[in-house]
């Protein structure tokens, strides 16, 4: 009964890590938005063959999809192995340093108040009965068999930046030519306030100046890559 609810935590993804996700979708899809509408602004104010256009928007959406996809893998496989690294590190030290690895967990106990006499009782307990969960959760604020995916943060990153860079696509290709700008302005301004928000809930952030923020910065995004544009 113990070794099946083992196995049903190892593959129960923790809080930390369905966010990373989350995460690493909202900064690709705030990416997805910004370097497209970019490069298409740029080439409309250098050109009006809508072909052109469409499809120097969608070679640098596919561009930053992947960009974006593989940078988060790499990352969060450095994050991976350096947890792995810590767990094999407490993992020696309490075969050749049990008595520090004690004491280690007594001081945690002992700053949020408990006795000295007490919190060796509860350090000897819980090094007993689950040494290595408790010392890395103690002195690295882990859980024990969960490590932050790189596939999940990487699709995450590869499908949330797609669809962002979809918004700006579509506006611009196929609004009428006389409305194209306004349209992809429009796309812009509610995507990244989109953005600005999720950011701001998953972070805990002011959800009022996360929106105003995504918002100024994707309208100067879009005035210097026009501007750039002109001049050719």
């Amino acid at each position: 009964m113990q070794l099946t609810r083992t196995k049903s935590e190892k593959t129960k993804q923790t809080m930390d890590e369905k966010l990373n996700s989350l995460r690493a979708g909202v900064l690709g899809s705030n990416d997805g938005i910004l370097t497209v509408v970019g490069v298409l602004f740029s080439v409309a104010a250098a050109t009006t063959n809508q072909f052109t256009i469409f499809i120097a928007g969608l070679s640098d959406l596919l561009a930053c999809a992947f960009s974006m996809a593989s940078g988060e893998y790499a990352s969060v496989s450095t994050q991976k192995d350096t947890e792995k690294a810590v767990v094999e590190k407490e993992r020696q030290l309490l075969k050749t340093d049990f008595e520090g690895e004690l004491h280690a967990v007594q001081r945690h106990y002992m700053t949020l108040g408990v006795t000295e006499e007490t919190a060796m009782a509860i350090a000897r307990d819980l090094l007993t009965k689950k040494p290595l969960a408790t010392v890395v959760s103690i002195k690295y604020d882990m859980q024990l068999g969960h490590y932050m995916n790189p596939w999940d943060a990487a699709f995450a990153s590869l499908f949330s930046a797609s669809a962002g860079g979809v918004f700006p696509l579509l506006a611009m290709t196929f609004a009428p030519a006389h409305r194209q700008w306004p349209a992809t302005i429009i796309a812009v301004s509610v995507a990244v306030a989109l953005t600005g928000y999720l950011s701001a809930v998953l972070g805990k952030g002011n959800v009022k100046t996360a929106v105003i923020r995504n918002v100024l910065v994707g309208i100067v995004t879009m005035f210097i890559h026009y501007y750039v544009g002109t001049l050719f």
